[in-house]
């Protein structure tokens, strides 16, 4: 193995008989996080792992291999790109072409030599054993073809939610595109809506809510990144089954409409919420946060924060300052250190007897969410948000701006209806601040109480699917009873 640059850590044992899981992660935090929560519950289950990484990613580990020493190892190869960390809070992850150019090769080749049935490879039977499955993200559909040369099953793991997935993969599958708009009328193409006929309810989307990744493949045509990001999709039609942190009381709708033809008819395993509940802060990090809410009654404060890769624009920061302040809603808003607030907000909040309180810092999010005044989340959807949210039995004001966030927005405002729509507007349109203020009045206080009783009855319902005989416990038991199949003489 000298001439493939790996630097394997042995781990201190191994559970003899038990099979052995290669998990590939797509090097962005919020990929890697749920791939890794996952990865955490099937080793307390006695699966072995051997999780990729880059040097970049590798310390996003360390929790995972303190939790399961003996089980869990890692695998670091180069980074795709030196020196670029694609694992940070701001990183949109490593380019689709360049990720996969630099780790296929050399995992490829691991990958095979741990793959055969009868090695003779004492450094092989003594690490972890035959590999008899895959499991990586959906954004790295390149191990597709690597499992299928070792011979061994590869699984979809999803970190968004089923409709979101299942609808990304429908467009690839099927390429829809709006008509060419004529001359000087590009309101042609922002008024063309994107159907999913093949879903439940055949949602349909407006061009502008489709994700950007697949609108710009579809406009722009093809290109080297074009055609990897679209291989990518269909490669992972081609897997044995898709594994989504999602669950029922949220997606039911979806999960029993199994199977999907946009998921090409394979096993969608619903095992979500794969976050472990939330632990007490010894250290104290999250008193300075917990003791201002502590100020304010019930259901009383908006959290708000874009997620750790939203950046939203100026203009759509001012709207929500301005809402904020008109409506007298007190808050707690973590920003990242890109946004830009209007001046003299933050010194006004802090100043109009403590009603504001602006996070440029890493920000306790779960147990924000979970305070008793914490009345509502002002949020873009991302998935990960969703599932805290939802956990929590907090209404969330919905404010999508890209990727899979629109999908999402309309399982929390229309379907759960655990949600109030800020804006439909993305990027691309920035709210009224008297819708803003109505909106924030919706969710907020009494104005709120209809949809926040419907969170609460979420959050009971998705407490029950992770609890002893709940759906998401027996997916994961499932999945892992599977795995061992694999793994059998």
């Amino acid at each position: 193995m000298a001439a493939v640059a790996v630097a394997e850590q042995a781990a201190s044992g191994s559970i003899a008989g038990e099979p052995h899981v290669l998990v590939v992660p797509y090097p962005a935090q919020g990929h890697m996080q749920p791939l890794l929560h996952l990865s955490s519950l099937l080793a307390a289950r006695g699966l072995r792992l051997t999780v990729a990484a880059t040097p970049t990613t590798a310390h996003l580990l360390a929790p995972l291999l303190a939790a399961h020493p003996s089980s869990v190892r890692p695998l670091t190869f180069p980074s795709a790109s030196a020196g670029h960390d694609t694992s940070g809070p701001n990183s949109v992850g490593a380019d689709f072409h360049a990720h996969a150019a630099a780790l296929r090769a050399p995992l490829g080749e691991w990958l095979r030599s741990r793959a055969r049935l009868d090695s003779g490879d004492g450094e092989v039977t003594g690490l972890q054993g035959r590999v008899v499955a895959v499991i990586s993200d959906f954004f790295c559909g390149w191990t597709q073809p690597l499992a299928a040369e070792a011979g061994v099953p590869r699984l979809v793991f999803a970190p968004s939610g089923l409709l979101a997935t299942a609808a990304t993969h429908s467009l690839f599958r099927r390429m829809p595109r709006p008509p060419p708009p004529p001359e000087g009328d590009e309101g042609r193409r922002r008024g063309y809506a994107v159907s999913f006929p093949d879903l439940p309810g055949a949602p349909a989307f407006p061009w502008p809510q489709i994700s950007r990744m697949y609108r710009s493949y579809a406009e722009a045509g093809a290109g080297e990144h074009a055609e990897a990001i679209k291989d990518n999709f269909l490669w992972n039609l081609e897997s044995a089954a898709f594994v989504c942190n999602t669950c029922h009381p949220l997606e039911g709708k979806y999960l029993d409409a199994q199977p999907l033809k946009d998921l090409a008819g394979k096993r969608v395993w619903s095992v979500g919420p794969v976050a472990p509940p939330p632990a007490d802060d010894p250290a104290g990090a999250t008193d300075d946060v917990t003791t201002w809410l502590d100020a304010f009654p019930d259901a009383s404060v908006a959290y708000v924060s874009f997620g750790t890769m939203m950046v939203p624009p100026a203009a759509h920061a001012a709207a929500l300052a301005s809402a904020l302040e008109r409506s007298g809603t007190p808050f707690v808003w973590a920003v990242a250190a890109e946004t830009a607030l209007p001046d003299g907000f933050e010194a006004r909040a802090a100043a109009a007897a403590g009603t504001g309180l602006v996070l440029r810092r890493w920000a306790p999010q779960v147990a924000a969410l979970r305070h008793r005044a914490t009345g509502c989340f002002v949020t873009h959807c991302g998935w990960n948000s969703v599932m805290e949210a939802c956990a929590a039995g907090v209404p969330m004001l919905a404010w999508p701006m890209a990727a899979d966030q629109f999908f999402n927005a309309r399982l929390v405002v229309e379907e759960a209806r655990v949600g109030v729509a800020a804006s439909w507007g993305g990027f691309g349109g920035v709210p009224d601040v008297e819708d803003l203020v109505r909106a924030l009045d919706e969710v907020v206080g009494e104005g709120g109480a209809g949809v926040r009783a419907r969170a609460k009855e979420l959050a009971l319902r998705v407490a029950e699917v992770v609890g002893e005989g709940g759906s998401a416990r027996r997916e994961l038991d499932g999945l892992v009873q599977k795995l061992r199949e694999l793994g059998a003489p």
